[in-house]
C-alpha cells in the first residue's frame, strides 16, 4: 500500500513512517499541501495521512483540493487540537476518519485494517460493474459434441494454474473461454484482466503489459502499474498474442519462467502471480516458422490447448444461441422478447458465418430493431449480411 504522509513536523512524519513501513507500507513525505497536491498530480496513492494545521495550506483546504480533483484515497486528518467540530467538519468533507495526536498506535493498526479492507471492496466492485457490464449473457451457449467437448475441458482445466492457449477464428469467443477458465478456478475472487494485444501499438504494448516509471518516455508523467501487476492473483487473458513484438515475446517468457517482470524505465524486479490464459487467431506454428514468433514462448503458453470451432462447424447450436442473443438483444433495449418464426430459424442456420458468433449476435439485434413482433423467414433474407 503507498502511503503519503503530510504534516510539517517531521518527528510526527517520522513516527508514522516507521509505524506504516513496519506493516508494509511504500511512505512517501510531504511537508505541507502544496508539495502534497504535486505528489499527487504525479504518482497515486492508497491511504492519505494530512495534518490539519499546516502553514500555507491547512489540512481541510487541502480536503477540499483533493475532493474536487476527484482522487479516491481515503484521508485520514491528523490534528494536536483535536475539537468534535473540527472533527466533524473533516468527515463533512469527506474524511476517511480523524485522528488526535499524540497518535495512537493501535489507533492507526485498526484503521490501517479498515482502509485495506475499504480499497479490497472499492477495487472489487470496479471489477463486478466491468465483469456484469462484459460477461452480461456471456456464458457458453451451445450443445454440440464440440462445445460439451470444450466445456468439459475447461472444468477439468480450470482449478489448476495451467497456462492454456485458446485457438480459433475472430469472432468464435475465445473471450468467453478464458472467462470460464477464471469463473471455475480457485482465483475467481480477484481480478481478470484483459489484454488485446492486436489492439494496441507495438512501441506501447511493454508499457501496458509491464507497467513503467515516471520519466520512461515523453508521456510517462506518473508511475504506472502494468498488467502483469494489476491481475496478480487472478487471471491475465493475453487476446491475439500472435500479434505481440518479438521484444514483448521476450519480456513475457521471462515473465512466465521467473514471475517476475520490470517496469519500463525501471530496474527493480517485481514479482507477480497471475495465470495466463492467451488466444490467437493465428497458426502460431507458422508464424515460429516466418520467424515472428518465438517456439519457446509457444511451449510455455501452449500447456493446454483448446481450439473453439467456428459457428459455420457448430451448426446445430445456432437455434440456441438464436434464443440466447434475443433474450438478451431485447433486455438491452427494454422490449419485451420477440418470437422467431421456425423458416426464420433454419435461414439462419444456412447462412455462411464468416463472422462467427460476433456476428450472429449483430445480425439478431439488426433483425429485433427492424422487425415486427415476429421475426419471419422474409425479415431474415431481407436484414440479413448482404454478404450472405
Amino acid at each position: 500500500m503507498h502511503v503519503l504522509l503530510i504534516d510539517d513536523e517531521r518527528a510526527i512524519r517520522r513516527a508514522l513512517r516507521e509505524i506504516l513501513e513496519f506493516e508494509d507500507c511504500q511512505v512517501t513525505e510531504a511537508e505541507n499541501g502544496t508539495q502534497a497536491l504535486q505528489y499527487l498530480k504525479d504518482q497515486t496513492f492508497d491511504l492519505i495521512f494530512s495534518d490539519v494545521k499546516m502553514p500555507q495550506m491547512d489540512g481541510l483546504e487541502l480536503l477540499d483540493a483533493i475532493q474536487s480533483q476527484g482522487i479516491e484515497a481515503p484521508i485520514i486528518m491528523i490534528s494536536g487540537h483535536g475539537t468534535v467540530e473540527t472533527a466533524v467538519a473533516c468527515i463533512k468533507k469527506g474524511a476517511f476518519d480523524f485522528i488526535e495526536k499524540p497518535l495512537d498506535l493501535n489507533r492507526i493498526l485498526v484503521l490501517l485494517r479498515q482502509v485495506k479492507d475499504r480499497n479490497i471492496l472499492v477495487q472489487e466492485t470496479k471489477q463486478l460493474k466491468q465483469v456484469v457490464k462484459k460477461i452480461k449473457g456471456s456464458s457458453i451457449i451451445g450443445e454440440s459434441p464440440a462445445i460439451m467437448e470444450i466445456k468439459a475441458m475447461i472444468e477439468k482445466v480450470a482449478p489448476s494454474d495451467a497456462r492454456v492457449l485458446v485457438t480459433g477464428s475472430n469472432g468464435t469467443g475465445k473471450e468467453l473461454v478464458a472467462r470460464s477458465l477464471h469463473q471455475l478456478s480457485e482465483r475467481t475472487k480477484m481480478p481478470f484482466i484483459e489484454v488485446n494485444c492486436a489492439a494496441i501499438p507495438a512501441e506501447l504494448i511493454e508499457s501496458e503489459l509491464f507497467g513503467h516509471e515516471k520519466g520512461a518516455f515523453t508521456s510517462a508523467v506518473k508511475d504506472r502499474k502494468g498488467k502483469f501487476e494489476l491481475a496478480s492473483g487472478g487471471t491475465l487473458f493475453l487476446d491475439e498474442i500472435g500479434d505481440m513484438s518479438l521484444s514483448a515475446q521476450a519480456k513475457v517468457l521471462r515473465a512466465l519462467q521467473e514471475n517476475v517482470i520490470q517496469r519500463v524505465g525501471g530496474e527493480k524486479d517485481i514479482k507477480v502471480d497471475c495465470r495466463v490464459v492467451a488466444a490467437t487467431n493465428k497458426d502460431l506454428r507458422e508464424e515460429i516458422t516466418a520467424g515472428r514468433f518465438r517456439e519457446d514462448l509457444f511451449h510455455r503458453l501452449a500447456v493446454i490447448l483448446i481450439h473453439v470451432p467456428s459457428l459455420n462447424e457448430r451448426r446445430e447450436d445456432i437455434p440456441l444461441l438464436i434464443e440466447h442473443f434475443l433474450n438478451l438483444v431485447c433486455q438491452d433495449h427494454g422490449i419485451v422478447t420477440k418470437a422467431i418464426e421456425g423458416p426464420a430459424v433454419a435461414a439462419l442456420q444456412q447462412l455462411n458465418w464468416t463472422g462467427n458468433i460476433r456476428e450472429l449476435r449483430n445480425i439478431i439485434e439488426r433483425l429485433v430493431i427492424l422487425s415486427d413482433q415476429c421475426i419471419t423467414q422474409a425479415d431474415v433474407l431481407r436484414y440479413a449480411n448482404p454478404s450472405h
